[in-house]
């Protein structure tokens, strides 16, 4: 489903634990991070896409969090050529995104990167609320940085005063203090144990989910 620009509807979720750090997951069979994030389906609202999109790509269900914020407008992003199958280029364009702010109720081992059988993560942590973008797929990038802008300011702010902006290039607007909120633009509204995987680096603090498929083929 496209709109007349070619961009897919689509959602993107921060995920807070209550130290207000956030959800940080690895693509499956990359070394690329990223948030959670998916389409929206024809004949969904963006909030029923996002509660769709937390079950299946973290096994959360809609009583293991609260929604704090979402983004007033489309946030867009452009997929380069060579991410495009050769039938969808031309027509194809990229993603626009809503994304939300939820704040975890559950446990830790209330997620579950196994919930469906297509996963999307086989590994997670929990991260500072700027993340490094330099581990995220480049052209993410921009949209990225304007979530986690636009939705800052609905962090408690004893938690924003902590926060740092990352070596990633994110910087305060020219003027802005970076301790206090961004402008207001938004809308309130198992861990499990680390697998030895050769070649595979994860940072501290880091939970593995291997591939059982992939498992299954390494025996």
């Amino acid at each position: 489903m496209l709109d007349r620009d070619g961009f897919r509807p689509n959602v993107g979720i921060i995920l807070l634990n209550q130290k207000n750090q956030v959800f940080w997951g690895k693509r499956i069979r990359t070394h690329s991070w990223q948030f959670p994030q998916g389409g929206i389906d024809r004949g969904e609202t963006p909030e029923q896409a996002m509660f769709r999109e937390l079950h299946e790509e973290v096994g959360l269900m809609p009583n293991h969090v609260r929604v704090v914020a979402r983004t007033r407008d489309w946030l867009r992003y452009e997929v380069p050529d060579r991410y495009i199958r050769r039938d969808a280029r031309g027509h194809y364009k990229g993603q626009k995104q809503i994304w939300f702010l939820l704040q975890l109720l559950g446990q830790d081992w209330d997620l579950n990167l196994r919930a469906t059988d297509h996963p999307e993560f086989d590994a997670w942590r929990w991260n500072d609320y700027w993340v490094p973008l330099d581990v995220v797929v480049e052209f993410k990038r921009g949209v990225y940085e304007m979530a986690l802008t636009e939705l800052a300011r609905y962090i408690p702010r004893s938690e924003q005063q902590r926060n740092r902006y990352l070596r990633s290039g994110m910087r305060p607007r020219d003027g802005q203090d970076p301790s206090q909120p961004a402008p207001r633009t938004a809308q309130p509204l198992r861990s499990h144990g680390l697998l030895q995987n050769p070649g595979m680096e994860l940072p501290p603090g880091a939970s593995f989910d291997p591939d059982p498929q992939n498992e299954a083929n390494n025996r």
